[in-house]
């Protein structure tokens, strides 16, 4: 691939040639972004500079971001057109979502897949670089909230992001980007089995120094099991506006909408296999409606100094009603809350080859949650004796998040170049419970057995501060290899619902942020038909929030997660290519204990495959024609924390074809688990049954795109 870097033809800050080089060899190994499609096979491909904006929320090339980031493709996004965002994210490197029903998920970048009520602030979910959800009031399903299916790309950081995100990016963040507003538009229009149709739009109009654009998707789907259909509606606006006084306004919206009925676990063991059990739902009553709302502005202007000014006002609201169908009494759940917040970084070049950052983030949010169970509870006498029918919660948390940060990044002549970062945040909580305080029904007369299970603190106010500091050295060893060493310190507050939704006899959570310790090292290369990615992570993570047997939550847990991560890609010719990401993880428990008798220190963390990943054969004989067959990996993993239940693990194949008929009109069929295997999207282990989230069998959907002017 003789002077394919040519579109790079300046260094980032002035570096050198040689670094150079290096910029180049990295922005062809897009390793996690291995698909470029509608490639003419009788010329040489053109590598084109990837951007990304996940590291330092500005626009900067790949290359020079000295961070562990994997990035999906607008034309990777396009092939794949996912249903759920799991069957396109997985594809990178150290990520590993599990699909549950509908549109709901449970997250893993290096990491297991973490459960419980605050274990989503494990992960910072953005879109345009703004979290999803505030910090403190996380939810485990809330990537359903990211127009993923409009993106431009999705920017995955693995390990503890970077100074300019803070709380939640313990493990990770994935960020959707919108694409930036231009003239013109598309429409697809799909179908599939089971009533399944969907609607994908945009439309863009340019009036030179304004411009904006609309995205809009929207399914229906009756689900492969009983009861289990869902609609979501998604829409985003898009505006750039560039003023005369030469400030760059760039914002918009994102509205969503989501109704699902839910179907649970099938229980016993390999249920999943059972032609009688797998389409089956035993909560034909449960659902879940979620609607959100982000509206963002930024706002950029560079000074005659020098320094670059980039301010990002934004406002959220999210409500959630679902019926939690998992606990005893099957109680109905309604959490919302609404922030106002802004984003503020400067930058500026110190010199050609150092560039400096500092800002501040502030949020304010106002937030509630209630709880209430419409009957009584089906079961044994303690119990329908201790969870009663009635209000379980109501309460109001009001927070406040602040967080300082700075980032330093030196390139030297000898091939070295550092980044340092640090961050300081403090959370703040007042909490305010709108019910009677401790563990009586809602009408204060006490349950017996010792009281009822749901416990409500009295009025309180909390807060939390944690320093994040990261230091990452890059030294590029020749021409097209260059390796990577990175520390970083990760932190998140405790969530609202981990101190405030008690249980038993605890009134207070006296909870510390949980911290983690990451380090790894890196080594990428390229050559003319090849390029790949080794990465090797270490972290120790102290004061993980659990709930124990006794249904309290505590800082009761200490894990470490290590882990080698592969990528890469290979033209076996102009027309085939292989392409692929696949990972060796242990994440295992730290401490004593006791957990059905059995002490789990030194046992691996439930729901963590040592080995999972995805390879993609790709045939591409014309321009206008393009087919992949993929392969995707999970290996088995233990079911439960003693280790004594595990899920064999699975393969699966999936085959895409797209074909541009026209100029205007592009057809596809994806066939997804080819072979039909009876697989568990999710395997668990819990009160005394194996229990599963069957997956699909083989299906098909088919697709016709308009593009117009």
């Amino acid at each position: 691939m003789p002077n394919q870097c040519s579109c790079l033809n300046t260094p980032a800050h002035g570096a050198s040639p040689r670094l150079l080089a290096l910029s180049c060899a990295a922005a062809i190994a897009t390793f996690a972004s291995p698909a470029l499609l509608a490639q003419n096979t009788s010329e040489q491909r053109a590598i084109e500079e990837i951007m990304v904006t996940s590291s330092t929320r500005r626009p900067e090339s790949l290359a020079n971001v000295n961070a562990s980031v994997g990035v999906l493709s607008q034309e990777e996004l396009t092939l794949v057109s996912h249903q759920h965002i799991q069957e396109v994210a997985n594809r990178l490197a150290g990520v590993n979502i599990n699909r549950n029903n509908g549109q709901e998920s449970l997250t893993a970048i290096r990491s297991p897949v973490l459960t419980g009520s605050g274990a989503c602030g494990a992960f910072l979910l953005a879109e345009q670089g703004i979290p999803l959800r505030a910090a403190g009031f996380c939810n485990v399903n809330e990537l359903f909230d990211a127009n993923s299916e409009n993106a431009s790309r999705i920017e995955v950081i693995r390990g503890p992001a970077t100074a300019f995100y803070g709380s939640n990016a313990v493990h990770g963040m994935i960020n959707v980007v919108l694409p930036d507003p231009s003239a013109g538009g598309d429409l697809t229009l799909e179908a599939g089995p089971r009533g399944t149709t969907r609607i994908n739009g945009t439309l863009g109009m340019d009036y030179g120094n304004f411009k904006h654009m609309f995205l809009a998707n929207g399914t229906s789907e009756n689900g492969y099991r009983d009861n289990s259909g869902y609609d979501q509606q998604k829409l985003s606006w898009r505006y750039q506006y560039q003023t005369d006084g030469g400030a760059l306004l760039d914002g918009g919206f994102t509205l969503t909408n989501l109704n699902q009925e839910t179907a649970g676990y099938v229980e016993g063991t390999d249920s999943y296999k059972d032609d009688a059990l797998r389409d089956s739902n035993p909560n034909p009553e449960a659902y879940r409606d979620n609607q959100s709302l982000r509206a963002w502005t930024r706002i950029s202007k560079t000074l005659d100094n020098g320094w670059e000014l980039v301010a990002t006002p934004y406002y959220r609201n999210t409500d959630l009603v679902f019926i939690q169908h998992f606990l005893p009494g099957a109680p109905t759940e309604d959490n919302k809350h609404s922030s106002v917040g802004l984003q503020f970084a400067s930058y500026k070049d110190l010199s050609t080859n150092t560039m400096l950052s500092f800002g501040v983030d502030t949020e304010v949010t106002q937030g509630s949650l209630g709880q209430q169970q419409p009957g009584p509870t089906v079961g044994s006498a303690f119990l329908a004796g201790t969870i009663p029918a009635g209000k379980h919660y109501d309460y109001d948390v009001d927070a406040t998040q602040i967080a300082p940060f700075a980032h330093l990044q030196h390139y030297w002549e000898n091939g070295f170049d550092i980044s340092l970062g640090l961050r300081y945040e403090r959370m703040e909580y007042d909490y305010d419970n709108k019910m009677i305080d401790g563990r009586t029904r809602d009408n204060g007369v006490p349950c017996g057995f010792g009281g009822c299970r749901y416990n409500r603190p009295a009025d309180r106010s909390d807060s939390f501060g944690n320093w994040a500091p990261k230091l990452a050295v890059r030294y590029q060893i020749n021409e097209t290899h260059n390796a990577q060493l990175r520390l970083n310190k990760g932190y998140r507050a405790p969530q609202a619902t981990e101190l405030y939704r008690l249980q038993n006899n605890q009134s207070v959570a006296d909870l510390d942020p949980v911290e983690i310790d990451s380090a790894e090292v890196g080594l990428d290369g390229a050559a003319d038909l090849w390029q790949y990615s080794v990465t090797a992570y270490y972290m120790d993570k102290d004061n993980e929030i659990i709930t124990d047997s006794n249904r309290l939550n505590l800082n009761n847990s200490h894990t470490k997660h290590r882990g080698v991560e592969l990528s890469g890609a290979l033209d076996l010719s102009d027309q085939w290519r292989v392409s692929g990401a696949y990972n060796f993880a242990r994440h295992t428990y730290e401490n004593d204990e006791i957990s059905g008798g059995v002490n789990i220190n030194g046992n691996d963390v439930d729901t963590a495959p040592r080995k999972f990943g995805s390879f993609q054969l790709r045939w591409q004989p014309m321009a206008s024609l393009f087919t992949e067959l993929e392969w995707v990996s999970s290996g088995k993993y233990y079911t439960n924390p003693e280790n004594l239940n595990e899920y064999a693990g699975h393969d699966i194949l999936n085959l895409r074809t797209r074909w541009q008929a026209t100029s205007d009109i592009t057809l596809a069929l994806n066939i997804l688990n080819l072979t039909d295997e009876k697989y568990a999207e999710r395997a668990d282990f819990s009160f005394g049954n194996d229990r599963y989230f069957p997956g699909e069998p083989v299906r098909a959907f088919f697709s016709v795109n308009w593009k117009f002017q």
